[in-house]
């Protein structure tokens, strides 16, 4: 019989996880699941509706709205990619700019946002044969998960591939200010009281700071060649 893995993906802002778990998912023929392109998706809800500013945030209106909102992933044949459709519109770009990313650590933090999506989460990984990562892949959202990869890298270098990745899609960017948004990010992410950025004790580190996507993919073929030879 086919062995199928769940693998959780971990890790901090601007990592490469997103790229190295569909990497992974498209090798395997598993399916991709970004977990921050959900808070993202509805960070940007939530800014569209007047409920996020620069100077503050209504926590209620924010609960009540969790309800209006539908996320599903769908696969583009033409790109190659999973993109993020908010309540049947495609916000892939959109959740990706510099707005989102300033606010979407303060709206993770909120309990009613985390715990509805996490659930959602949860649903999505009933099945084996699928590559999720987030901030709480490993230590909340799948505890048991066959493998877990938990990924970090200088701040400068994550600062600079977000600049590069932001440049690349069209937008108007501050290497300083997206450095200075990395570092309040992991801030935020390591101290919230939900799910706070942890990694699992039995979590194997992937420190990719001065590593090629190949480089990681080779890397990660032996760990999932022992998973599924562990009888």
């Amino acid at each position: 019989m086919d062995k199928r893995l769940t693998i959780a993906i971990d890790g901090y802002s601007s990592s490469g996880k997103s790229t190295f778990a569909k990497e992974i998912a498209k090798e395997l023929g598993y399916i991709y699941i970004d977990s921050g392109a959900m808070y993202r998706a509805a960070t940007l809800y939530f800014i569209r509706k007047g409920l996020v500013t620069r100077d503050m945030a209504d926590i209620q209106g924010i609960a009540d709205a969790m309800k209006e909102i539908s996320i599903e992933f769908a696969y583009n044949q033409d790109s190659g990619e999973y993109e993020t459709y908010l309540n049947s519109e495609n916000v892939e770009k959109e959740i990706r700019g510099p707005d989102v990313s300033a606010h979407v650590s303060a709206i993770s933090k909120i309990s009613e946002v985390r715990t509805q999506l996490v659930e959602l989460q949860k649903q999505t990984g009933t099945d084996r044969g699928i590559v999720m990562d987030g901030r709480d892949i490993g230590t909340t959202v799948f505890p048991d998960a066959d493998l877990k990869i938990f990924m970090t890298a200088s701040a400068d270098i994550r600062a600079k591939r977000r600049y590069d990745e932001l440049k690349s899609k069209g937008f108007d960017a501050s290497l300083e200010e997206i450095r200075n948004n990395i570092i309040a990010r992991d801030i935020t992410d390591e101290n919230r009281d939900i799910s706070p950025l942890r990694r699992a004790d039995d979590a194997v580190v992937l420190d990719n700071s001065r590593m090629t996507i190949a480089g990681q993919m080779e890397w990660v073929r032996k760990l999932i060649e022992e998973k599924l030879n562990d009888s």
